[in-house]
């Protein structure tokens, strides 16, 4: 065990876009990394490169597909067992993908609940003792369509409003040593399509710039501003747990 003298933070799904931005701006604060990714390998060693050039011997890649049960309370031991501690975990990972209702089936229901809501409870559980020994903190990434839906995706905002109640209920059961709060952004990175999807632009650029007539700041957030907000509750805010910091540029303020 190599016991690390700095701050340890486990991020999941950090390879690319929220993730990486996430990862980036805690190794940048003195955190030492684990950081997880399922698929995107080729994305996961460059970032790894990046930061390990920067600080030599301060980042663990793990491998997981967060569906795996059996994976969970691995990625929490390596972890420990590569830097000897563990002060943050950032439940990053998520999938999103539409279920239209008439549509939608229990294998989708189960992948969305799985990465959403099973995961990032079940890392916490994981993750507690060494938390608790480190006075750390959790925070997961939800979502401002856990309290307003968002047409056709009924299952995915059913498990990040599993999410945020996870938020809340730990943050009860693991006080006072381990603080837990959440971040719920909006219109921050636009969602990948698919090449066959890509037809469609001038739709998509229609319904961008409605969501973004209907956001009171008038633009899209930046993955550097959730990044310091997840830096924030990891490191500032000390009398704060429980809590859902919205970062949406006002959207839900508009009815």
């Amino acid at each position: 065990m190599d016991a690390s003298p700095r701050p340890v933070a486990l991020v999941t799904g950090a390879a690319r876009r929220l993730g990486a931005a996430i990862a980036r701006g805690l190794h940048a604060a003195g955190y030492d990394l684990a950081l997880h990714y399922r698929s995107s390998a080729s994305e996961a060693r460059a970032l790894a490169g990046e930061l390990d050039a920067a600080r030599p011997g301060s980042v663990l890649l793990l491998q997981a597909d967060l569906a795996q049960f059996d994976r969970l309370p691995e990625l929490v031991a390596h972890t420990v067992g590569r830097f000897g501690r563990l002060d943050a975990l950032v439940n990053n990972a998520s999938g999103f993908t539409p279920t239209p209702l008439g549509t939608a089936t229990p294998a989708q229901w189960d992948a969305l609940f799985a990465s959403n809501a099973r995961a990032p409870f079940f890392l916490a559980q994981a993750a507690a003792p060494h938390l608790a020994a480190a006075r750390g903190a959790i925070v997961n990434l939800v979502d401002i369509h856990a309290q307003r839906p968002l047409r056709d995706h009924a299952v995915y905002c059913m498990a990040k409003a599993a999410l945020v109640m996870a938020t809340k209920a730990l943050a009860l059961e693991l006080a006072p040593e381990v603080r837990v709060n959440a971040i719920a952004p909006g219109a921050i990175l636009w969602p990948e399509a698919p090449a066959s999807a890509q037809a469609g632009g001038d739709t998509d650029d229609a319904r961008r710039a409605a969501l973004l007539a209907r956001t009171p700041l008038a633009r899209t957030g930046t993955p550097a501003e959730i990044a310091e907000a997840v830096r924030w509750l990891l490191q500032g805010a000390t009398y704060c747990t429980g809590e859902i910091l919205r970062l949406d540029g006002g959207r839900l303020l508009e009815g």
